[in-house]
């Protein structure tokens, strides 16, 4: 089976298709970030007209590029949420009308659930059960997986994500938009021990996180500093580290308490170096592995959704004829394939 994938959830338009026998056999993405910039954050309604103008003209490149018809696909899969609601329902409402069109089934996808089970895109796949610390966008969570559908969450941020966290501060200190990646290149300019910042809630039991307390230590610490190039470089450094130790501690504590060691870290926060070195040498200390989608997969995309639509499918799940779109969708939800 040939599934289309859409993903629409927020600044990036994506599509991918992938083949339940070849595996991925194609994708293309178009980013946002010049048009948001000038903002310095998204603009939902912006969001979504571009989605509008580009989804369309990625689908019909890709199956050209793929030497596909639409008459090849198997089934459809979207993007249903979480995410901005206008740019899901651009997403959806093409989906849905493409397998209405073409009497195809389809899915809507979890967001979360495509970040998740993304390393299973490499040809070095995690087996179940393990760990996933999910940082993207607005979530920052530790999940135990036992398998596609079977969730349990373990931790989740309590207040600010560590994704938004990043691009605070990074904007605090002038940086440009998306401010994430632009706050660790900042970072390696950094002296270590100039500053340090608190490693939030890891002097108390429990999984959960909270970063807004960090982005405000930054924001008095750059209030307090020389404001120069190289102390913005140190702050950055410094913020990084303590946000990076944070993360490692608690998936520590949560391979300790579900006694697995096998970990997935997936989203953008997740093509962070010094996340990924950082947890290499806590995996290798305790015997286990850790893994990772490869850098173009951390960030929103089309790949995840047709991987995780075309497993549903292939497990004899499908939608209604209807649009859906749901800007808030806990992760905990979702079924094993075909499980209603």
């Amino acid at each position: 089976m040939v599934v289309l994938g859409i993903e629409t959830s927020c600044d990036e338009s994506a599509v991918a298709l992938y083949d339940s026998e070849r595996g991925l056999l194609g994708h293309r993405l178009y980013s946002q970030i010049a048009l948001h910039a000038q903002y310095g954050g998204v603009v939902p309604e912006l969001a979504s007209r571009d989605h509008v103008r580009k989804t369309l003209p990625l689908i019909k490149d890709l199956l050209n590029e793929c030497g596909l018809d639409l008459e090849q696909l198997g089934g459809l899969a979207y993007t249903a949420g979480p995410g901005l609601v206008g740019a899901l329902l651009v997403g959806a409402s093409i989906g849905r009308a493409l397998a209405w069109a073409l009497g195809l089934p389809a899915v809507p996808v979890h967001h979360m659930e495509g970040h998740l089970l993304a390393p299973m895109l490499e040809p070095d796949k995690p087996a179940f059960p393990f760990i996933a610390l999910l940082v993207s966008g607005g979530h920052s969570q530790l999940v135990q997986v036992e398998g596609v559908g079977q969730y349990t969450l373990l931790g989740d941020t309590l207040d600010d994500a560590v994704g938004e966290a990043f691009d605070k501060t990074a904007k605090l200190l002038g940086l440009p938009y998306p401010g994430g990646p632009a706050l660790a290149e900042l970072a390696l300019q950094g002296k270590p021990g100039r500053y340090r910042f608190p490693r939030p809630m890891t002097d108390r039991p429990g999984l959960d996180f909270s970063f807004s307390g960090i982005k405000t230590f930054a924001i008095t610490t750059w209030r307090d500093s020389p404001q120069d190039e190289q102390a913005k470089a140190d702050i950055a450094h410094a913020f990084q580290l303590a946000v990076v130790e944070t993360l490692v501690i608690k998936c520590k504590r949560a391979l300790k308490q579900t006694g697995l060691n096998t970990m997935v870290i997936a989203g953008g926060v997740g093509a962070n170096q010094l996340l990924r070195e950082s947890l290499d040498v806590l995996m290798q200390s305790l015997g286990g592995r850790v893994y990772y989608p490869r850098p173009e997969f951390c960030t929103d995309n089309g790949a995840m959704i047709a991987h995780v639509g075309c497993l549903r499918l292939m497990g004899g799940e499908q939608d209604e004829p209807i649009i859906r779109a749901r800007p808030r969708w806990p992760l905990v939800e979702l079924s094993p394939p075909g499980v209603s």
